[in-house]
C-alpha cells in the first residue's frame, strides 16, 4: 500500500502523535502512515500503558476484585483496554484470564454473566466480551453459546438493548448496539465461522439502526438523545459516543452515508486551533491510572478523529495554527 501524502502541517501533527505512548505510535504507523511495525507492536506489552496494565494483574488471574468489579479496574475492562491498545494477541496471561471468565461466568442462557442474583446475561457485556475474546483468539467452541445468545437478543428495530431480556425494553439502545457491532467485527476478522452469515446480516441491520438515528438523534423527534453522545471521551467503556461509532464505521469499511454527515461535521468542529482534539470527558469510576487528562489535547481522540476523517475524505486542516504543537504536554 502506498504511503499517504501529508502536508507539512499534518506531518507536524503526526510527529506529535509519535511522541506518545508506544500503543499510539503503533496505531499511527498502521492507520495513518500505512506502515506495518510488528516490532513496535511487541513493545506495547513491555513498556508504557500496556506494561502498566499487565503489571497490575493479580496472582489469581484477575484484575481488580473479579471479572466485572470494580469499574473500571476489573478484569473485563482491563482486557478491553489492552485490546484497544492493539497489544499483540499472543499474550498468554490475557488468554488465561479470558479462559477463567469462560469457566466461571457462563450462564444458563449461554452468555457471559458476572452476576449471581441476575439470571439473564447482559447483551452489552457479551458484545464487549466477544470483542476482546475474538481478538485474543479464544477457541471457537467456547464462543458458540455466546454467539447463540447474542443472535437471540436482537430486537425488532435491528439493534440491541441490555434491558430487553430483563425489563422488557421495546427500543434498542445505542450503547448496547455499538458494543455488539464491535464484537461481531472482531469475530469476522479473526476467522470464526459459526453462524457468521447471520451475524453479518445482524451487523448490517444494527448499522442501519444507528444511521436511522443520524448517530445521535431521536428517530421520532429529531432531538439529540443525550448530549453526552457528542462528548469526546476515552476510554469509551460501555458508553456510546459519535467518535467511537464513526471509528467503528471506518474500521468496518462502511461506505459513506449522508446520515453520518452531521456527526462528521461535529467531530471536525471539535478540533482545536492547534490541530488536536481534546479529551472532553471521562466516565466516573475507579481506574488503574489515567492515560490522559480531561480538557487537555488527547492523542487518543486526535488519532481516532484523524483516521475517521481520513477514511471519509473529510480531513481539512486549513486555517489552523499547528505550530504550537511543540509546547503541548
Amino acid at each position: 500500500m502506498p504511503k499517504p501524502k501529508w502536508s507539512t502541517e499534518e506531518n507536524q501533527l503526526i510527529q506529535w502523535l509519535l511522541e506518545g505512548d508506544v500503543s499510539i505510535q503503533y496505531q499511527v504507523h498502521r492507520d495513518l502512515l500505512n506502515a506495518d511495525r510488528p516490532q513496535l507492536r511487541q513493545r506495547i506489552a513491555t513498556e508504557g500503558w500496556g506494561a502498566q496494565f499487565l503489571q497490575l494483574r493479580n496472582q489469581d488471574g484477575h484484575w481488580g476484585r473479579a471479572f466485572y468489579q470494580p469499574k473500571w479496574t476489573s478484569t473485563h475492562y482491563t482486557i478491553l483496554d489492552l485490546k484497544n491498545l492493539a497489544i499483540a494477541p499472543d499474550q498468554k496471561v490475557i488468554k488465561q484470564s479470558i479462559s477463567r471468565i469462560l469457566d466461571e461466568n457462563k450462564s444458563q442462557d449461554g452468555g457471559i454473566n458476572p452476576h449471581v442474583t441476575i439470571e439473564q446475561s447482559d447483551v452489552c457485556i457479551n458484545g464487549m466480551f466477544l470483542n476482546y475474546a475474538c481478538y485474543f483468539k479464544v477457541e471457537a467452541e467456547a464462543l458458540r453459546s455466546i454467539v447463540d445468545f447474542v443472535i437471540g437478543e436482537q430486537m425488532g428495530d435491528g439493534g440491541f438493548n441490555c434491558q430487553s431480556n430483563r425489563q422488557g425494553a421495546v427500543h434498542s439502545s445505542l450503547h448496547s448496539t455499538i458494543s455488539i457491532l464491535e464484537g461481531i467485527l472482531e469475530y469476522s476478522w479473526n476467522g470464526y465461522t459459526y453462524r457468521l452469515e447471520e451475524l453479518k446480516q445482524i451487523a448490517a441491520e444494527a448499522r442501519e439502526f444507528i444511521l436511522q438515528h443520524q448517530l445521535f438523534r431521536s428517530d421520532h423527534t429529531g432531538e439529540i438523545i443525550d448530549k453526552r453522545f457528542l462528548m469526546l471521551s476515552y476510554p469509551s467503556r460501555w458508553r456510546y459516543d459519535i467518535l467511537r461509532t464513526l471509528d467503528y464505521f471506518q474500521c468496518a469499511s462502511v461506505q459513506y452515508d449522508p446520515r453520518m454527515q452531521e456527526a462528521l461535521d461535529i467531530l471536525r468542529n471539535k478540533r482545536r486551533q492547534d490541530g488536536t482534539w481534546p479529551l472532553q470527558a471521562r466516565h466516573p469510576g475507579q481506574t488503574h491510572f489515567e492515560m490522559e487528562k480531561p480538557g487537555q489535547p488527547s492523542r487518543w481522540n486526535t488519532l481516532r478523529a484523524l483516521r475517521v476523517l481520513k477514511y471519509y475524505g473529510q480531513l481539512d486542516i486549513k486555517n489552523r495554527n499547528i505550530n504550537t504543537l511543540g509546547s503541548l504536554q
